[in-house]
């Protein structure tokens, strides 16, 4: 795939750590939400191996939050989200995935509950702030919607505990996956969850003051050489294997929470209310037709999507969604919308890639 360049506007905006990532030698950016997320340092192979054995920071201020807040704010949060929110306490992250009237895949985002009355959703690439305004207004709901003002940085990989010692005290360590609280750096506090788009551990922290976090995020890279720190992005690779979705790419609005793998988090026997609860129903009844596989490519270079996969018939029995070259399996790792029958462990085919075929094998997610 050709890479083309980026001519900045007052249409994609960029974050208050831009500058210093420039500095520090990005070579690419894709855009999520109008706005700059940095892809590559060096190599997306130099940045796996970093990334599993020490730690990086992650700009992902593309990351926007949707703050709701009002008498009426877990209300129109459940009618959102398919999962369960009934019995959600504060302090708490939880990955909830967001459908339509006709149970497509809205987002996937970590919801954040603040307060009874006060909500943030954590949103990738999509419009989730218009959803809530539409539904708000449908239902005449007393809240108030808006994108707040926050960015985001990522401290992830191994080292990322010890690192976030040094910052913010030993408590941090007591805090347990998927949970957030407040720790305090110079007299500036923090709302940090442990959470993070990587299999290696590590922390968000969310900032609502630029200077500070500029601050913030020049102490890191002060102290940071003895945990050989470095920034980096999100890692394709990485992330495929560890079976971590993206919205636009491994799943859309065309595609629902069953095929994507999120049964556990559709609670249609509960007594709650969510749009698109009956089409879920029908389509559970009905019975599943596709299902987001991962998948082993025989070849070291391709980095494609949309790619259709074939039996040995040469009948499509799925789709390429996202792929990448793996260090670790040396051969390319992918994740595929795959038709259920053939949603076989170890199952073979093939696909056609210009003017050659390459084979390929069905496995779970994560790819282990």
């Amino acid at each position: 795939m050709k890479n083309f360049f980026i001519s900045k506007s007052r249409r994609l905006r960029s974050t208050p750590f831009t500058s210093r990532i420039e500095k520090q030698g990005v070579k690419n950016y894709t855009v999520y939400n109008h706005m700059l997320l940095p892809t590559t340092f060096s190599t997306a192979e130099e940045e796996y191996l970093h990334l599993k054995k020490d730690v990086q920071i992650w700009d992902v201020s593309v990351q926007r939050e949707i703050e709701i807040s009002g008498a009426d704010a877990h209300e129109l949060v459940q009618l959102m989200t398919c999962r369960d929110l009934s019995n959600s306490k504060t302090g708490n992250c939880y990955y909830a995935p967001i459908v339509d009237i006709n149970g497509g895949m809205i987002n996937d985002p970590l919801i954040y509950k603040l307060k009874d009355d006060l909500w943030r959703i954590c949103i990738a690439d999509s419009d989730v702030l218009l959803f809530a305004k539409g539904i708000a207004a449908g239902k005449n709901l007393r809240v108030n919607i808006f994108e707040a003002n926050i960015d985001t940085l990522a401290v992830q990989g191994p080292k990322s505990f010890k690192l976030m010692e040094e910052v913010f005290g030993s408590d941090i360590t007591n805090l347990k996956f998927f949970k957030y609280d407040f720790f305090t750096f110079r007299g500036k506090k923090y709302l940090i969850s442990r959470s993070g788009y990587s299999k290696q551990g590590g922390y968000e922290i969310h900032i609502e003051n630029a200077k500070n976090g500029q601050d913030l995020y020049d102490h890191f890279f002060e102290i940071g050489n003895k945990y050989n720190l470095k920034p980096g992005a999100p890692n394709h690779p990485e992330r495929i294997e560890g079976g971590l979705l993206s919205y636009g790419n491994d799943m859309l609005i065309s595609d629902n929470p069953f095929e994507c793998g999120f049964e556990k988090y559709v609670n249609l026997d509960s007594n709650i209310e969510f749009l698109g609860k009956e089409s879920l129903k029908k389509i559970r009844d009905d019975g599943i037709k596709r299902k987001l596989m991962g998948v082993k490519i025989d070849t070291e270079n391709l980095d494609l999507n949309n790619i259709d996969i074939l039996n040995n018939d040469n009948r499509v029995i799925g789709e390429l969604r996202s792929a990448a070259y793996s260090p670790y399996f040396k051969k390319v790792v992918g994740i595929a919308m795959m038709k259920m029958e053939y949603c076989k462990i170890k199952e073979n085919f093939k696909m056609k890639i210009i003017n050659k075929s390459v084979n390929g094998e069905i496995c779970n997610l994560p790819i282990t």
